[in-house]
């Protein structure tokens, strides 16, 4: 049984990564900051966090087992640092299959060491405000998932740092229903 979910696990990064990723491939990192900078609620976490994670693209796919792939680079004071992944596997009521941005603000050194000790994963607290949609997502144990609002509606999304991490997502394109248990995890490799 453990085996089909890894496979399951691997198919599903693998058509993720080419279908969805490659429909977004002219995105860059410094578009997806710039998208990021844009945004009111993001702006104060760009002028002072300690560092940052940007993945201009993640997919994520599912049909009752899912997952999503990202790959994205890590800034420390302007600097790339290094290089990260963003693997997600998720169990549970999904289907269908969506594209985002996601950008994790390090709100000082601690955070930031802790995150680019080579393996992360986010525990049971950590949340990610989706901007530009009026809508907030769920990232960690308790589930995964976002819901479209209006654009340009004048709902006000709050993100807040949670043990020195703040996450926010912009949605890209796609749709998802789920109803999931499922959790982030990333490696990181220096330069």
């Amino acid at each position: 049984m453990q085996s089909y979910y890894r496979i399951t696990y691997l198919i599903v990064l693998i058509v993720t990564n080419l279908t969805i990723s490659n429909a977004f491939a002219s995105d860059s990192y410094s578009q997806a900051v710039d998208n990021f900078s844009h945004a009111s609620e993001t702006q104060r976490y760009l002028n002072n966090a300690y560092g940052y994670a940007i993945f201009p693209t993640v997919g994520k796919a599912g049909l009752g087992v899912g997952g999503a792939y990202g790959q994205g680079k890590v800034y420390q004071a302007g600097i790339n640092t290094g290089d990260t992944t963003l693997t997600q596997l998720s169990i549970g009521f999904q289907i269908g299959g969506q594209a985002y941005s996601e950008i994790i603000f390090f709100k000082d050194k601690k955070a930031y060491d802790t995150f680019t000790r080579g393996n992360f994963e986010f525990n049971a607290q950590a949340t990610a405000v989706a901007i530009n949609l009026g809508a907030n997502a769920q990232i960690g144990t308790t589930g995964n998932s976002v819901g479209a609002g209006q654009s340009g509606g004048k709902q006000a999304s709050a993100g807040e740092y949670i043990n020195g991490l703040a996450v926010f997502t912009v949605a890209k394109g796609g749709l998802m229903l789920e109803a999931s248990l499922a959790g982030q995890s990333f490696s990181f490799n220096p330069r």
